[in-house]
């Protein structure tokens, strides 16, 4: 995104916030939602700086994959000398495609970089649409792997859809990734680092808003709802639900950030990344790890 409104490294927040917050906030709106889910807070690993600052996938093929993580360490240098200089979160197919989302600080397109089940690398982009936003923080891939999820950074009213780079036939590194329809979200989002599709239609993600005025906190976990699975013949309406305030627990006090998010369905457990305010950013950032009630 353009350097004004490119997504921060690390932003400034006030102390240390308390962990848990005991009120859901749900937020109606014309989509009917299911239940929102209550996770819990059942351990965390440091998140390394340079490699796992970013984002996170599971991966499930090949077998015994570990998961992918993205960082400014991350960045081949062959990419960030052609000017896409910043990655995003991640996420990976039940197949085993990887996608990742990336970004430059200037111009009128984003790139996808997508690794192939066998290895091997190759890259899409996308030409902006009128309005849309530069930044590149997040992909989801839908159940199917046929579709591909994408927000923009700021206050949003929307999540844009893609056919899935490599993974729907109707892509191809040669041409121009189009987008193919549009989420439109019942309540604004605010710099939203990252989501992950938990059931059919069900979202989970993770927002870095300083703000707190949408949902009476800042850097919310959140859930959106679908009205129906993501194609590329027919938007569809999204129901955002607040669940709970991210953990921000540091030796340092100041600015936090939350990045990005996995739900891993085979274990049911749900990470999401909050990197350390100051120099506690190299010794206690954490992907936290979340259960279900």
């Amino acid at each position: 995104m353009p350097a004004l409104a490119r997504q921060r490294c690390h932003t400034v927040l006030s102390g240390l916030v308390p962990l848990a917050i005991a009120a859901v906030v749900s937020l109606a709106g014309t989509t009917p939602a299911t239940a929102a889910d209550n996770w819990t807070e059942t351990g965390s690993d440091r998140a390394d700086p340079l490699t796992e600052s970013q984002g996170l996938a599971s991966v499930e093929v090949p077998a015994n994959s570990p998961n992918h993580y993205t960082g400014i360490g991350t960045i081949p240098v062959g990419v960030s000398s052609r000017g896409w200089n910043h990655v995003g979160d991640p996420d990976a197919s039940y197949d085993g495609h990887v996608v990742e989302p990336y970004q430059a600080d200037s111009g009128n397109a984003k790139m996808f970089r997508v690794q192939a089940p066998g290895g091997a690398w190759s890259e899409y982009v996308h030409t902006l649409g009128a309005g849309e936003a530069l930044n590149n923080s997040w992909v989801a891939l839908s159940p199917d792997g046929q579709w591909m999820l994408n927000g923009e950074w700021g206050t949003m009213n929307r999540l844009l859809v893609f056919p899935t780079p490599g993974v729907n036939p109707a892509t191809s590194p040669s041409a121009n990734l189009p987008q193919a329809s549009t989420v439109h979200l019942d309540h604004a989002v605010r710099d939203v680092q990252g989501c992950d599709f938990s059931g059919p239609t069900t979202l989970l993600c993770s927002s870095d808003d300083p703000d707190g005025s949408l949902f009476g906190m800042t850097k919310p976990l959140l859930q959106i709802d679908l009205s129906a699975a993501p194609s590329g013949s027919a938007d569809v309406s999204g129901h955002v639900t607040a669940l709970r305030q991210l953990p921000l627990r540091s030796s340092c006090s100041g600015s936090f950030e939350a990045e990005g998010i996995d739900y891993d369905r085979r274990s049911g457990i749900l990470r999401v990344i909050v990197v350390s305010p100051g120099f506690c950013v190299l010794t206690d950032s954490k992907t936290y790890k979340f259960s279900r009630g």
